[in-house]
């Protein structure tokens, strides 16, 4: 862990500062993703433009699996996010929740504002803690065409599950995070 960190580090892709924890920053500046990704880039200073690439339901069962729930159906909220100036690249979102009542018409009618985190609340799916996972991904040929960078370009990857109160998974959501923006600011 120690090496990787360190290659982490030494690439610029991550800041660690002894004390309190870990968060993502967007050119140095931290990101509360509490209030939502898109009003928390806006809040770090990004001029980020948000394109949804798919909303639908999708079987996954190895999801299901690996989040220790039963119904093997997600709805699936794939978006990416440009810089508005100059269209450069910043993220690829991918986020898998987990089809409930409170949630089956979201495919239908779209995100509340166009906003998950405010779709999410309005349904009463707050969430209470989770776990995330950081790492660095080399893109491959479809998420470098998307992202419009060359094929094998390392991203920071993020994977980050999102629980209620009551322990039920809200969110299960895999990020590609431009390192030329984003790194893993740790305390301890």
């Amino acid at each position: 862990v120690r090496k990787g960190l360190e290659e982490l580090s030494s690439r610029g892709l991550i800041t660690t500062k002894v004390g309190i924890g870990s968060f993502v920053t967007f050119d140095g500046k931290p990101v509360d993703d509490s209030i939502g990704w898109s009003r928390a880039l806006a809040n770090a200073g990004a001029n980020a433009e948000t394109r949804t690439l798919r909303l639908e339901v999708i079987e996954d069962p190895d999801l299901a699996a690996l989040l220790g729930i039963e119904n093997p159906f997600f709805i699936a909220v794939d978006r990416v996010r440009t810089n508005a100036s100059d269209g450069h690249a910043i993220s690829i979102e991918r986020s898998r929740l987990p089809l409930s009542p409170e949630l089956e018409d979201v495919p239908l009618r779209g995100l509340r504002e166009g906003s998950l985190h405010q779709t999410l609340r309005g349904a009463g799916l707050i969430p209470d803690h989770g776990e995330e996972w950081v790492g660095i991904e080399m893109l491959n040929a479809d998420d470098a065409a998307i992202l419009g960078c060359p094929q094998g370009t390392p991203f920071l990857r993020g994977r980050r599950l999102t629980r209620a109160a009551d322990d039920r998974p809200i969110e299960y959501v895999t990020s590609l995070l431009n390192p030329a923006h984003f790194a893993l600011h740790m305390r301890f």
